[in-house]
């Protein structure tokens, strides 16, 4: 069996496959059905200063190998996941990854100094509005995710910082390489694309909100791209996913820069993916002879 440890920024994981935020909770309805000790970590769901509500529904629609989403950070509160679910996620042994929003600067600076030294890593969903700058998102601009990255890191004296790249932009390259220069310890990639799934009866979207997240298969090639001009253009972590269905997804993404990887839809397809996935990277180290996973990442030839 290969060494699946990885090391990201000097934490260690078991594996290197860990829940998407989003699609995973805070954990306990999974462990339920499996021992989520098992997987490498865990990236909470979006987290407020206050708790959220969500958008209306229908918030979720389908398309052609992809899930549209606009739940709208619905969550309970920073202080309601230190206070009921931290302690939980400890005792099970996986890496905490607390992913966080927030409408203004001065929000993304408070739950970071709340978090502070109390998880693995904070994530910032930069994906947000910025209620003070026209509602644009922060993670749009390199200088405003430059901003948010700072003020963050800037909250963090003992927890590393990652910073979730958007895709709806111009450059990934100038936004990773921004997020860097705010201070991010390590970057992950790519959220969701936007997207809209029209009901041609209704002649009406499908999810109240109009539009959506675009996750799932279909997105993969475009997020492996993505992730690895980024871990080509910044020297600090990167966490790679898009799509990731298999064993075989994951190990792509590692191929290509990742030195871990999310896996989110996959866990509404199929409610043991990434047990499945862990074994399949395995299985593919082992078919090929590779002792240690670390040895495939980054290793990927330009034609």
């Amino acid at each position: 069996m290969a060494d699946l440890k990885v090391k990201i920024c000097g934490v260690e994981l078991k594996n290197p496959v860990i829940a998407a935020s989003g699609t995973f909770g805070f954990g306990r309805e999974f462990n339920e059905v499996y021992d989520i000790s098992a997987i490498g970590g865990i990236s909470t769901k979006g987290m407020t200063l206050l708790p959220r509500l969500g958008n209306p529904v229908p918030r979720i629609a389908e398309g052609y190998g992809v899930i549209l989403n606009a739940v709208g950070l619905q969550n309970p509160g920073v202080e309601h996941f230190i206070s009921n679910d931290l302690k939980f996620l400890k005792d099970k042994g996986v890496t905490v990854i607390a992913n966080v929003a927030g409408n203004t600067l001065e929000d993304y600076g408070k739950i970071c100094a709340k978090l502070d030294g109390l998880v693995d890593f904070v994530e910032l969903n930069i994906s947000c509005p910025n209620v003070k700058a026209g509602g644009m998102a922060f993670g749009i601009k390199p200088e405003s995710i430059k901003a948010v990255t700072s003020v963050a890191k800037d909250s963090l004296k003992s927890t590393p910082l990652m910073v979730k790249l958007s895709p709806n932009v111009e450059s990934i390259v100038l936004n990773a390489q921004a997020a860097q220069s705010g201070g991010a310890d390590c970057i992950s990639l790519v959220n969701t694309f936007t997207g809209m799934v029209v009901d041609i009866e209704r002649r009406k979207p499908l999810i109240a909100n109009n539009t959506g997240g675009v996750s799932g298969a279909g997105i993969k090639p475009i997020a492996v791209r993505m992730v690895y001009e980024a871990a080509h253009a910044v020297n600090i972590p990167v966490i790679g996913m898009g799509g990731i269905m298999t064993g075989e997804d994951a190990i792509e993404f590692m191929m290509c820069g990742a030195g871990a990887v999310q896996v989110g839809t996959a866990n509404f397809a199929d409610v043991n993916a990434m047990p499945r996935i862990i074994e399949e990277m395995n299985n593919w180290l082992d078919g090929h002879g590779i002792k240690d996973i670390n040895e495939i990442v980054d290793t990927v030839k330009l034609n």
